[in-house]
């Protein structure tokens, strides 16, 4: 019953950090194009090795 006590607390901090996490992410635009890397990969590559 002792270790709940400690372990209640850092789950709460742990979750606490997580959702700080999540509110930086959204403030920092990284779900803004969602489908812009899904599209970019479907594109050819046109650069050209350097080495020749």
């Amino acid at each position: 019953m002792s270790s709940l006590s400690f372990l209640i607390p850092i789950a709460v901090l742990m979750g606490i950090a997580g959702l700080g996490a999540f509110l930086w992410s959204l403030r920092n635009g990284q779900y803004e194009d969602l489908e812009g890397a899904a599209e970019r990969m479907l594109f050819e590559n046109d650069d050209k090795p350097l080495g020749g």
